[in-house]
Parts: C-alpha cells; structure tokens; sequence
C-alpha cells in the first residue's frame, strides 16, 4: 500500500508495540552488519523536539493470559480485533466513534489531513477502546509520509540507501519512531522490502532502497531497528514482492514473475526474517504465477503458507488495503474480501477507506456460525494480534 503525497496517489495496518518488542542496549546484527541496539542520537535538526509520548489511556492496564482473554470475548468481539478500518486525519471525533462503537482492533490514518496526529487526539481514541487499539500509518519517507507537516520530510529508501550508512538509517528511523509515538501511532507500514532498479516515480520505486536483494534486506532491518527503538512496530511490505510487478495494484490486477524467480531476487529480503527482530509482515495483491492460481496473494491460502512455511513466519500477517485498491475491488466485495484474506491466513484485514464496519463484521460472524471461517482460525489471529499489542502475554 501506499497513501501518496498530492504528486501521486491520495489514498492508502496493526499492531501496538510495547516495551517488551522495543530492542534493549546490547548490539545487534543486521544482514552480517553490527549495529548498537542503544539508539544512536539523531542528527542535529531545526526541527521541534517530539511530545511527550502519551500516557496509555486503554481500560485494560495488566496483561494476562491471552486465551482467558480471547476466551472472554464474544464472537463479534474476536473478529472486531482482526479489522484495521481507515479514518479521516481531519476528524478525531469520527475515528473516537469507529472505535467506541465497534471496538476494532486497529485503525489506519491515511489522506495528508494532521488533526488526529495533534494535541494529544488519540488520546482519546484509545480511551473509548476496552482493548488498546493498533494506530497504523504509512511513513515510508520520500513520497509516502505522514507526519512531514508536523515534523519536516525524510528521504526516500533509495535516497536513504544511496547516502547514508545503515546506522545512520537507523538513528533516522528511530528519531522518526519517537515522534510517531509522541502522536499516539503505534505501527508503521515502513520499511519496504521491495526490489527493484524501476524508475523514481514508478509504483515502487524509490520506495525501494536498492535492486540488490541484499542490499534492500540490510537497509530495510537498519529501519525496522530504528522504528522499534523509537517505539513503533514496523511492517515489512509488500510480501511476496512487488518489485518486478507487471503494474500498481490501486489500478488493476498485478502479475509477478514466476516463483522461481521471485526466490531468487524478490524472496531474498525475506529470507531469515529472525534478522529484523519483531516485526509484521504484509501481504500485497500480488498474482504469482505456480503460487496463487489467478488470485491476488492476499486472498491466496498458498501465498500464506510460503510466508509461514518455507520461510518460517510465526508473527503477525496483515492484507495490503482491501477497501481502495482496484485489485481486490474489481473483483470482491470488501465484506468478502475481508472473509477471504481471513480464511486464506491473514490476521488482520486492512481498508483504508473506512465505513461499512457492521457489514463486514456481520459477514465475519456469520461466517463463524456456519463454519465458513473456522473458530480456531479466528482464534489463532486473535491471539497474535493481541499479543502484538501487549494486551496479553
């Protein structure tokens, strides 16, 4: 996904971080790179120094044991925690009644709107939800940023790949995290693992941080690093690559090269994906050829199962934005998108464009009473997402 500054794209997942997924002071390595796990301290900048973070403001105030906790929830309630519903940055009040009234588990701040990002908004957000509530935004750098009103800009990946070193990457990146936090947003849909030697203005493009796979997996894990130690949780993207895509998934369908070439170039970043420490990884609308059998992977049960299976993800899988992007929209209804990213393997599923919550949360239920999305499968994911947010242990 990306929410474009006004030159491209206008439009555009979910998981709080918590002090134990924030790395500590030993040293850590990166792709064969060392890098202290102690935040380096930004460059100097005439920027405003970042508020004060916020005090957490969720009705619950202990962890305890996440399946007494999932156990305690109704069916409406556990599928409610697997949603990340778009709001409008320019309307606080709106975001505070999506969550009060439907108790999400995440909500997505998209458009170039600021107000919900200021005064300690989101403050009261999280104080209508009975369970903490994921704050995602996407703050790439370059042309995908959120904040850069507020905060000034930062580079592009290739930009950052082409002048900086990865620690370097890092001390940005965690500066960047530390203003985030203060603002209340709790995960960042950055960095992007993508590869490729495309054109600056191309989908991916300078979101990329190089066409070498190796070179992206050193850069991408310096950012993810340097999110963390500024206490955001960082999301790798757009699973199983983009890169080398036959388009942009917001216009229509987009056809990978093979899977064979994929594990090749595409795959790489990917691979022992211990090496970024905690993180999300999100799967975009992506048809692979031999994998997804005509379907974008987002939906595709198999797509789910590479990621899991042969390259051994055990952490929290979301979908690319299902609301807003032509595709997933030309083809499925969000209520059956949203059932079908579930039932393929997703554990959170991501629409930008916000509303329609009872129907998709009707859809989802009934689905569960028939068996259409099976009981342990909504648990599992329940599981993770409220893991992810610290909400249980």
């Amino acid at each position: 996904m990306s929410h474009r500054r006004p030159a491209a794209l206008g439009v555009a997942l979910c998981i709080a971080v918590v002090s134990s997924l924030v790395t500590g002071c030993q040293s850590e390595t990166v792709s064969g790179l060392a890098i202290p796990r102690s935040p380096v301290p930004p460059p100097s900048s005439s920027r405003t120094a970042a508020p004060a973070s916020p005090a957490p403001t969720s009705a619950l105030k202990r962890p305890g044991d996440c399946a007494s906790l999932v156990d305690g929830l109704d069916v409406r309630g556990q599928v409610a925690q697997l949603v990340v519903v778009g709001v409008s940055g320019d309307n606080p009040g709106a975001a505070v009644s999506v969550v009060r009234d439907n108790q999400v588990g995440g909500i997505f701040i998209g458009g170039n709107a600021t107000a919900l990002l200021k005064d300690r908004s989101l403050d009261a957000v999280q104080a209508a939800a009975k369970l903490p509530v994921a704050v995602s935004v996407d703050e790439e750098g370059g042309r995908v940023q959120r904040i850069d009103d507020l905060d000034g800009e930062i580079p592009s990946a290739r930009e950052m790949a082409a002048t900086k070193s990865p620690a370097e990457v890092r001390a940005l990146a965690a500066d960047r995290g530390r203003r985030l936090r203060a603002r209340g947003v709790t995960v960042d849909f950055a960095p992007d693992t993508d590869v490729t030697d495309a054109p600056d203005d191309d989908v991916i493009g300078d979101r990329s941080f190089s066409p070498d796979p190796n070179r992206v997996k050193t850069y991408a894990a310096a950012f993810a690093a340097g999110l963390r130690d500024g206490g955001v949780q960082p999301v790798l993207k757009h699973f199983p690559g983009h890169g080398h895509g036959s388009g942009d998934s917001h216009k229509g369908t987009v056809v990978t090269p093979p899977l064979a070439q994929l594990r090749a170039v595409d795959l790489v970043p990917y691979r022992n994906l211990a090496d970024y420490g905690p993180v999300a990884v999100m799967v975009g609308h992506l048809d692979v050829p031999d994998l997804t059998g005509g379907v974008p992977a987002s939906i595709s049960p198999a797509a789910y199962r590479l990621l899991r299976t042969e390259f051994g993800f055990t952490g929290l899988v979301l979908t690319d934005d299902l609301g807003a992007m032509k595709a997933i929209t030309a083809q499925y209804s969000l209520p059956d998108a949203v059932l079908k990213a579930l039932q393929a393997g997703a554990d959170e599923a991501l629409w930008s464009s916000g509303g329609r919550v009872d129907e998709v949360l009707n859809r989802l239920v009934q689905a569960v009473g028939s068996g259409e999305l099976p009981k342990a499968r909504v648990q599992e994911s329940v599981t993770r997402v409220l893991r992810g947010k610290g909400a249980c242990s």
